[in-house]
């Protein structure tokens, strides 16, 4: 059963206000299977209204209390994870397996940030005199506008809600509507948890005009956006028009550099499932893979033979590895993707065409020899695609990883210590694993650098950009 879904704003499930509604599709047979709510401007002003008035009542609840309510709601994810995650598989495709791994992995974040909630510790500053005390106070911003794309529906928005719950903010998310009904459990599991009305508003609609409102607003305080570098770089703009704190979390295009020292076999089953979970449209999804030359066939062919192996389906059978993308026009651009490399030059090794019959099943893909003028060298293809190419030395691989605008993550496969320690050095990148997939963990940093965005979603630093430093001095 999918349930269609209202606006939650005021601790209630709303419909709009306009009774708007937009569809939402099953990506693997293109059938509608329900529908979402279209917020009218209305419905935003009750969401800054009863934010508002959540602020009142959450910053002023003590910190542990807080915790105890996120714990809560974690809890309730893990009870609930077979319905959340099978919502989550027929609204955006991805296999069961991987929809259920998200849910709990969104409960572990939101106990990470409950702990948090009850460590975010100011400070006391040795005074110039004796008779005056200064110290530091760690105080909520106030009013957060959270923006999240389709491809994690849960994980993308519990990272900002959990962050903002446990600094003491309210917070407005506007959600994606390929997408609700996950997100829209999540925030259930909170309400059931005790949240007090108003501290989460969920809404949907059109974008640019949610965008706006909320990010013009006197009433918002802090923008976290997750998705395109495109939109991230309008809405950060706009942010600073109104001098809002903004984290940006935007796209990559990440690079994996395979030494011929490498133990090859034990990097390339790790790889290759990673590069095609969520059918590679992850932010963080391994593309160019740069493969030293002397074993640069030999790593291809190895590269083919594992992604042959895979199965393609629905996500709903459990042999499944890969579901489809989420909807026409990602199926036309893989298309248009492969098409572009193969002009310039790049050679088809496997893959590279569309599944005939119903929903937006693309084959696994890998490409070879692939010159720098085509599209996918330089734009994230985001799907299903292995992009190879080979690499002379250090200093030529180092090169090609920094070539683009992008720093989000990296990769890296070496068995000699010293290459290891410079490749920590040399790569542009805000996050980089070496000799094993260590990204994404709730208490390690997740962001990127250059046009990757700024700040960070993980670790003991993602509370701070939901908190001001307040400084008082009192002399007796």
């Amino acid at each position: 059963m999918y349930t269609n879904t209202k606006l939650y704003i005021d601790g209630d499930w709303k419909l709009s206000k306009t009774n708007l509604a937009i569809e939402v599709l099953n990506p693997a047979n293109e059938s509608i299977i329900g529908e979402v709510s279209k917020a009218s401007l209305i419905d935003l002003q009750a969401s800054v209204e009863s934010a508002e008035n959540g602020f009142k009542v959450w910053k002023s609840t003590p910190a542990l209390e807080r915790a105890k309510i996120l714990n809560k709601a974690a809890d309730l994810l893990r009870e609930r994870v077979e319905d959340i995650a099978r919502t989550m598989t027929l609204e955006q495709g991805k296999p069961l397996k991987q929809s259920k791994i998200e849910v709990l992995s969104a409960a572990d974040i939101i106990n990470w940030f409950a702990a948090e909630a009850v460590r975010s510790y100011g400070q006391v500053i040795p005074s110039r005199n004796n008779d005056v005390l200064s110290y530091t106070l760690k105080v909520p911003v106030g009013i957060v506008a959270a923006f999240t794309p389709w491809n994690f529906p849960i994980n993308q928005i519990v990272r900002k809600i959990s962050a903002a719950l446990a600094a003491g903010c309210s917070i407005i998310v506007k959600g994606p509507e390929e997408t609700p009904a996950s997100p829209a459990q999540l925030v259930q599991a909170f309400h059931d948890a005790g949240l007090p009305s108003g501290v989460i508003s969920l809404v949907f609609g059109d974008p640019q005009e949610i965008s706006t409102y909320l990010i013009e607003h006197p009433k918002i305080k802090k923008i976290s956006f997750t998705g395109s570098t495109p939109i991230g770089k309008q809405l950060a703009s706009l942010a600073g028009k109104h001098m809002k704190k903004v984290t940006m979390e935007l796209g990559g295009h990440a690079p994996v550099l395979i030494f011929k020292d490498a133990d090859i076999d034990k990097a390339l089953h790790q790889i290759i499932n990673f590069k095609f979970r969520n059918a590679g449209q992850v932010c963080i999804s391994p593309t160019r893979f740069l493969i030293e030359k002397e074993v640069y066939e030999q790593v291809v062919e190895k590269i083919a033979q594992l992604v042959k192996a895979l199965k393609v389906g629905n996500g709903l059978d459990e042999s499944t590895d890969i579901g489809p993308v989420i909807h026409s026009r990602a199926y036309g651009n893989l298309k248009s993707i492969v098409a572009d490399a193969l002009h310039h030059g790049a050679k088809l090794v496997c893959g590279g065409e569309q599944i005939q019959g119903e929903g937006y099943f693309f084959q696994p893909t890998v490409l070879k020899d692939v010159p720098l003028t085509a599209q996918c060298m330089n734009s994230e293809p985001f799907g299903p695609i292995v992009i190879c190419n080979s690499f002379d030395d250090y200093s030529d691989a180092i090169e090609e990883a920094n070539r683009l605008p992008f720093g989000l993550a990296a990769y890296a496969f070496s068995q000699n210590n010293k290459t290891c320690i410079e490749l920590g050095r040399d790569l542009e990148c805000g996050m980089l694993s070496i000799n094993h997939i260590g990204l994404s963990f709730p208490e390690l940093p997740f962001g990127g650098i250059k046009d990757s965005g700024y700040g960070t979603e993980g670790g003991s630093e993602a509370i701070n950009a939901y908190l001001d430093t307040r400084l008082v001095t009192v002399s007796a």
